[in-house]
This record gives C-alpha cells, sequence and structure tokens, in this order.
C-alpha cells in the first residue's frame, strides 16, 4: 500500500496525491511516489508549501535537474523558472498557450516537468493535458501501421527566427524568453510513435509547438497528416484538466503527454515554480 493516499482524476490517466509532505518523505515514499507519476503521467500532489531550494530537492528524486535553453531563470536559482503573469497584462500570449511536450526539439528532451502553485486567479487559468499513449491506442490497425515508423522533425523555432506569431497580441513579461537564436531553427528527428518504457506502452509524440513535417516530406505534404493527428490528440476523451489549487505541486511526464496552458485570466496575478528533472533521447517502440 502507498504511503499516501491517491484518487483516479481521469479515465485514463491523471491522479490527485494526498497525505504526503514531499519535504519530509523516506526513500520508500520517494519510490512509490516516483511509480504513481509513471503510471499515471500526470499526478498532482496537494497542498505543498516549498521553497525553491525544496522544490529542487524534491524534484532530484525523480532524476538530474535540467536547465532549459533560451529561458530567463529565477536570480538565484538557475535550475527554477518563475512562470508569472501580472494582474495588469492583458491581452497578451502566456508562455505554453500552445498545445506541446516541453523542449521536444531537443536531442534528449526533458522527462519530467514540475509546477508548483505560489500564487492564483480566484478563477481561470487551469492547465490542460492530452494522454497520447491512450490516444495512439485508440487509432485503427491500419493508422498505428502506418505511424510506428514514421520520424517528424521536431524544432524550437518559436525561439528563432521563425517566431510563432500570436496575432496582434504582445507578450507577458514575466518569462523572460531569448528569440532570435539561429540554432534553435535546427531541426532534429524523433519517432513519431515513442515508446513509454515505465508502461511498455507506445506514445505519440509530435505537437503544433514544436513539430515542423514528417521527416523525408516537406511542410505542406506532412500538413494533412500531422493536423489530424493534433485533432485526434486532443479529443476530450483523452484529456485532462488541472484546476489549481493553492500549494498544488503538479508533476508530468513529457514522454507520454502533451499540456496547454489556458490563458483566460486577465487582470489577476499567477505565479508558479518550475523545474525539470531527467533527460531521455525519444526511441521507437521495440519491434
Amino acid at each position: 500500500m502507498e504511503p499516501f493516499d491517491i484518487r483516479p482524476l481521469g479515465s485514463s490517466f491523471g491522479a490527485e496525491i494526498t497525505g504526503i509532505d514531499v519535504r519530509t518523505m523516506d526513500d520508500p515514499a520517494a519510490a512509490a511516489l516516483h511509480a504513481a507519476i509513471d503510471a499515471h503521467r500526470v499526478v498532482v500532489i496537494r497542498g505543498q508549501s516549498l521553497s525553491p531550494e525544496a522544490q529542487k530537492r524534491f524534484s532530484r528524486r525523480l532524476g538530474p535537474l535540467v536547465t532549459l535553453p533560451y529561458v530567463k531563470p529565477l536570480d538565484g536559482h538557475p535550475e527554477v523558472i518563475a512562470v508569472l503573469k501580472e494582474a495588469d497584462e492583458v491581452k497578451v500570449s502566456t508562455f505554453g498557450s500552445w498545445w506541446h511536450a516541453d523542449f521536444s526539439y531537443l536531442e534528449e528532451p526533458p522527462v519530467y516537468s514540475i509546477l508548483h502553485a505560489l500564487e492564483l486567479p480566484p478563477k481561470g487559468g487551469d492547465t490542460l493535458f492530452a494522454d497520447l499513449c491512450t490516444a495512439y491506442d485508440a487509432l485503427s490497425s491500419g493508422m498505428r501501421r502506418m505511424l510506428d515508423p514514421l520520424q517528424v522533425m521536431h524544432s524550437g523555432f518559436v525561439y528563432g527566427t521563425r517566431t510563432a506569431v500570436d496575432g496582434e497580441r504582445g507578450r507577458a513579461r514575466g518569462v523572460v524568453i531569448s528569440r532570435g537564436n539561429a540554432d534553435a531553427d535546427v531541426e532534429r528527428a524523433h519517432p513519431l510513435v515513442r515508446f513509454h518504457a515505465p508502461t511498455g506502452r507506445k506514445a505519440l509524440f509530435a505537437s503544433p509547438t514544436y513539430t515542423t513535417r514528417l521527416a523525408d516530406m516537406t511542410a505542406e505534404e506532412s500538413r494533412p497528416l500531422l493536423e489530424f493527428l493534433y485533432g485526434h490528440m486532443a479529443r476530450p476523451e483523452y484529456t485532462l484538466r488541472q484546476r489549481w489549487q493553492p500549494g498544488d505541486l503538479l508533476v508530468w511526464d513529457n514522454r507520454a503527454v502533451n499540456h496547454l496552458a489556458v490563458n483566460d485570466y486577465d487582470g489577476y496575478r499567477r505565479l508558479l515554480h518550475r523545474t525539470t528533472a531527467g533527460r531521455e533521447r525519444p526511441a521507437a517502440a521495440p519491434t
């Protein structure tokens, strides 16, 4: 029996954990929590109170801390990002407001992302998740056979010379992002269908934020299939909505889910601290 209470949140993924303080948990409790994160892929641990140092200590129990490119970290804590939108910032784009898996364009993308809620708006500011394992399983056998050997190109173009267009809106100033980096425009090939080793399942590994095209095809040729997959991944039956509560510590597995930050809280301040743990080169499922 786990040394905490666990309640499923979605029909196929996601769990809420209560009855544990991650600052004081022992090694068996940490191992059980790690196993729960791997099994459920998105886990919210309620009622935590963490300093940046305490959040880093917790994150290290999931894997080596990762310092992310292009994003300015918290002063004195290079492994921590303050995800902040001020109350006076209205009609602006926020950090992570498109479907994506974090930094999937890197050779070894991060595995776990960890967000701690410090200040929340009275309503809104939720985070959506898409279950890419169940979305893959729901495809027809013919579609799965076609997709299994394919690779897709990923790029950090939103940080480079091809800055993503977000209408006429500016960008929130709370997350300082370095743009205009030519190295961000490099494309890297990853399997379209990724192996999720902890569960032994296959997961779709593409997103409208970082995926540019299918390998060995043009963007125009790739668009119909990728657009179909993006719509399929985001179907309600494969998604989960994190409704933030004060003190929430949210952990998700970038190998198996996409996520999106909902930008619907103009006029209110929202602050979360983010850490990242573990790296893994995406691999196709064994044949």
